[in-house]
């Protein structure tokens, strides 16, 4: 199973970025390997369409669930009709790697 974190930053120290849609890192992660990649966010500087956009690209990745502080109000439906999920971690300023950690357990 693949996880896309929202990151500021692109190392496991970096914390998890305010909005899924125009972070600058998408992290994603297989916690059944440990591998992870650490993606540029193309979708962060648009004007409009920077959630649908953002999806569309973690859907090619093959993301079952991403991990954000905050998603667009647009976000849900379409997660919920391609059967990601999404977790949200409020008002955190958590690392990847404390994510990382959370997510093991």
């Amino acid at each position: 199973m693949k996880i896309a974190i929202a990151s500021n930053g692109n190392t496991l120290e970096s914390c998890i970025d305010s909005t899924f849609a125009r972070c600058n890192f998408f992290v994603v992660y297989d916690p059944e390997t440990r591998a992870m990649e650490f993606i540029p966010n193309p979708n962060k500087d648009l004007e409009e369409g920077a959630g649908s956009a953002s999806v569309k690209l973690l859907e090619s990745r093959s993301v079952q669930k991403i991990v954000a502080s905050e998603f667009g109000m647009k976000i849900k439906p379409l997660l919920d009709s391609l059967k990601i999920q999404m977790i949200v971690v409020k008002g955190s300023k958590k690392t990847m790697k404390e994510i990382m950690v959370m997510l093991n357990h």
